[in-house]
Order: C-alpha cells, then sequence, then structure tokens
C-alpha cells in the first residue's frame, strides 16, 4: 500500500539502502526534508515500510517554472524489480502534475540510470562521482 510518510520514517531505509547502514539515521536527513512543501512516499507491505521516495521543492538552474528534486529513492533488495519503485515514483509524480510543477529532477546512481530511463527521465549532465558512494549523473524529467 502507498501512504505518504514523514521524513522520519524514511531515515532507517535511507541508512540501509543508499549508506550501507554505515551512518547515524539523524545523518540521513536530507536539506528540505522537512519544508512545507516537501514530501515522502512510502510502500508498505503487510506492515512493513519497503521502499521510501522523496520529493523536495528545489528548482535547477537553468530551467523555468517550479522544479522539485527527487532524492532517497530505496527499496529493500528482496523486494527490488517488482515495480514498487515505479509505484512510489509515479504516485509522486502524478502528485506532482497536479499541483503544476514543471519538472522533476535527481542525481542518479549508476546503478540506476535504468529505471529513471523508464520513468521518463533524461539525462540533462555528464557522469560525476559522489564521494563513498560513486558515479552519478543528473537526470530530468518535464512534466508541463
Amino acid at each position: 500500500m502507498i501512504e505518504f510518510i514523514s521524513a522520519e520514517q524514511t531515515l532507517p531505509l535511507r541508512n540501509e539502502i543508499l549508506r550501507n547502514g554505515k551512518l547515524l539515521l539523524e545523518d540521513c536527513r536530507f536539506e528540505g526534508d522537512e519544508a512545507a512543501e516537501a514530501f515522502h512516499v512510502g510502500y508498505f507491505k503487510e506492515g512493513q515500510l519497503i521502499a521510501v521516495v522523496s520529493f523536495l521543492p528545489q528548482g535547477r538552474e537553468g530551467f523555468s517554472g517550479m522544479g522539485y528534486r527527487l532524492r532517497g529513492m530505496a527499496v529493500l533488495p528482496e523486494y527490488r524489480k517488482k515495480g514498487i519503485g515505479n509505484l512510489i515514483a509515479n504516485f509522486g509524480v502524478l502528485y506532482l502534475k497536479g499541483k503544476k510543477v514543471s519538472y522533476v529532477w535527481c542525481d542518479a546512481r549508476k546503478v540506476a540510470y535504468s529505471f529513471y530511463l523508464g520513468q521518463g527521465f533524461e539525462f540533462i549532465s555528464e557522469e560525476f562521482e559522489i564521494q563513498n558512494i560513486g558515479p552519478h549523473r543528473v537526470m530530468y524529467l518535464k512534466l508541463s
């Protein structure tokens, strides 16, 4: 079941999946997590939170209109490749379309390029390295 969740609820999965469990939960917060227009989406299976994604109001230089940044997409390994990431990402995107948001962007990990391409995102940067995390590219999805 898909639900809006709090930023606090995203932290354990962010740490486990995106930081290999190496950080304190408090260190997994993103700037903007608590912004008034930010929202977080979770997928629950039998009461367990198995996937999360955050959408933070943040424009990108060179793009006009209202922009949101997708951050912290994390799905437990045993539930990957089952469409759950698609469900929560699409839920957030449809919600943003309803709010007349112009675009969504993200810093996509190399291992997730194909996922975001499948969602309709396109590359808008060359590959770059984020220390201790790995290669990324900026990706963009036009909404309106």
